[in-house]
């Protein structure tokens, strides 16, 4: 394991108790000989004028600490994709698949961290292309999903939808999800998707109400190359981990297939996948 020796830190705005975490932390930090990075929203709750844009934070950092929930998880992971960075994500907010150590774990598990203690779980995120006029004018990679909708007032959109040139289905439906099995737990799983164990090698393709009642979630390899094509003529969206995205005018080509990037959870020893669903989706225990 590599020495940690600098960290990141990237902050969820507008939590009342992140002040005082953010102040423990960095004394912590320098307490235990570790320089920090961090963004404006940390810097804020630090009190301080000095911090670096989101986008430079891991740069030189062997641990990007994300405080906040899934949401800021998925901003930071975008963030670090092309860099060779650990996630150590505390959740400061509600749900949070992605964010599985407790603010109360803090520091215990990066003093686990601190010894190379760690465990990682790799998660592989999906890339996307929009292409217009056959020709490639946005990509985008998602470690929870790429998402077709409808805008607000926007009637059932039609999508046709081919995997590895095989027509799949005509859908009219709200929309679309293209889910990784990260994403699985996510938007995926509220429009009636499967959970996907993290290191099962697919993607789950999921419609959003459609209009037949036999269109199902679908799962493929993740090996495969998933055409979406729009026929609407407006009012349709891509959203990529529901934060950032564009417009589709008809015509559009979505191309989704797995990406090279992939993305390192620092998951707590004691907190197994099926352990953060039973927490998280209150599941019985026996």
């Amino acid at each position: 394991m590599q020495e940690i020796k600098t960290v990141g830190i990237i902050s969820k705005p507008n939590i009342a108790e992140a002040a005082d975490i953010v102040c423990g932390l960095l004394e912590w930090l320098e307490a235990h000989r570790v320089k920090a990075r961090y963004d404006k929203q940390t810097a804020r709750y630090a009190r301080t004028s000095t911090f670096y844009e989101r986008e430079d934070v891991p740069e030189g950092a062997d641990l990007l600490i994300v405080l906040g929930g899934d949401g800021t998880l998925l901003s930071a992971a975008r963030v670090v994709a092309d860099r060779n960075v650990p996630l150590f994500a505390v959740n400061l907010g509600h749900l949070g698949f992605l964010t599985a150590i407790p603010v109360e774990d803090l520091y215990p598990e990066l003093e686990r961290a601190l010894r190379g203690e760690h465990r990682i779980g790799r998660r592989r995120m999906v890339d996307c292309e929009l292409v217009r006029e056959e020709r490639t004018i946005a990509t985008y990679s998602a470690l929870n999903d790429v998402v077709i909708t409808k805008s607000e007032l926007a009637r059932m959109i039609d999508l046709d939808t081919h995997v590895d040139n095989h027509f799949v289905a005509a859908y009219k439906a709200d929309g679309l999800i293209v889910s990784t099995p990260t994403g699985s737990t996510a938007y995926s799983l509220s429009a009636g998707g499967p959970v996907i164990f993290p290191s099962v090698a697919a993607f789950c393709i999921t419609p959003i109400c459609p209009h037949m009642l036999t269109n199902r979630p679908v799962i493929v390899p993740d090996t495969s190359v998933i055409r979406v094509l729009s026929h609407s003529e407006e009012g349709t969206y891509l959203t990529i981990d529901g934060q950032v995205g564009e417009p589709l005018s008809k015509g559009d080509h979505i191309v989704c297939r797995s990406s090279a990037k992939t993305i390192q959870l620092i998951r707590p020893p004691k907190m197994l996948f099926f352990d953060v669903l039973r927490e998280k989706l209150k599941w019985g225990e026996r």
